[in-house]
């Protein structure tokens, strides 16, 4: 499911309101929420329960409104600021929690240019936050991302994939993820496939298990597949990331029937993708056109 953004306007500003709520609707559930004349209590009353917030109005304002609210960076809402001309989109609090990107896609809709402050995103480089919620998962030790987050700065960080039981001792500077649960969705496809391809061969397979779209967490294909506009369109019509995996992760997995992508030196590419990132497959690899889907939960 999409997630709730609160678009904040002064009534003066339903206009603007309403060009944010339409420009991210691909995307996000807007809702248009109008400050109340009673007060940032009140305002902050009428937010309660969206995922994110879009306020159009100064950062000195939301600053204001939003400080007797905030609790802790992990559960409290994500917040951009947008000037009423639409110029710039600031993420205030939670950036690493989807301020960040609430921001980007502004920028892409509506040119709104994105001023982002995290170091990571700053320097162009992956968070602790941002690598948890590619993965479909959750940060246990959340302490961890102090320590982490500088080390994402300086050098590319390898993350392990442990199948349990197992019993693991880790030390403050090692970040623990769990996955959420859900669907992942391993991918193969020919070349220049097309967004509706793939959505209707992921589309055929949930319902040749019996479940659905809203069940899937991520979808996992091969790091060569990473210029395939079609799988990436389809990611994001169906609001779930693209995880690519280098070919010393899918090669590490043990799939369950053989794969002509042992031509380009892998051993396959739609089973060992949902297998990566799952417990167990719930359908093997089955083809679909040009697209070749696996399941794995």
């Amino acid at each position: 499911m999409p997630k709730s953004v609160a678009v904040l306007v002064f009534r003066r500003n339903l206009a603007e309101g309403e060009r944010i709520s339409q420009a991210i609707r691909d995307r996000y559930d807007p809702e248009i929420v109008v400050y109340r004349r009673e007060g940032p209590e009140a305002t902050l009353e009428s937010l309660a329960g969206f995922d994110l917030v879009v306020a159009v109005m100064a950062v000195g304002i939301v600053v204001r409104i939003l400080c007797p609210s905030l609790r802790d960076k992990w559960t409290d809402a994500p917040v951009v600021a947008v000037d009423s001309s639409l110029r710039s989109a600031v993420p205030v609090v939670g950036g690493h929690h989807g301020g960040n990107d609430l921001a980007y896609h502004l920028y892409e809709k509506l040119g709104a240019y994105p001023a982002v402050t995290t170091a990571t995103d700053a320097a162009e480089r992956p968070s602790l936050e941002g690598t948890a919620d590619r993965l479909g998962a959750v940060v246990v030790n959340r302490s961890s991302s102090k320590d982490v987050n500088l080390a994402f700065l300086r050098e590319d960080l390898p993350i392990h994939r442990i199948v349990g039981p197992k019993v693991v001792l880790v030390d403050d500077g090692v970040a623990v993820l769990k996955s959420r649960g859900g669907i992942v969705v391993g991918l193969g496809a020919r070349r220049g496939v097309g967004a509706s391809e793939v959505l209707e061969a992921i589309g055929s397979a949930l319902e040749a298990v019996g479940r659905s779209i809203e069940e899937i967490r991520a979808i996992a294909t091969a790091d060569i597949k990473r210029d395939e506009t079609g799988i990436s369109e389809a990611a994001e019509r169906l609001g779930r990331p693209v995880i690519y995996l280098d070919d010393e992760v899918l090669n590490a997995q043990s799939p369950t029937t053989e794969s002509r992508a042992r031509d380009l030196g892998l051993i396959g590419v739609a089973e060992p993708a949902a297998l990566a990132l799952s417990e167990k497959l719930i359908m093997p690899k089955r083809a679909y056109g040009r697209v070749t889907v696996a399941l794995g939960e």
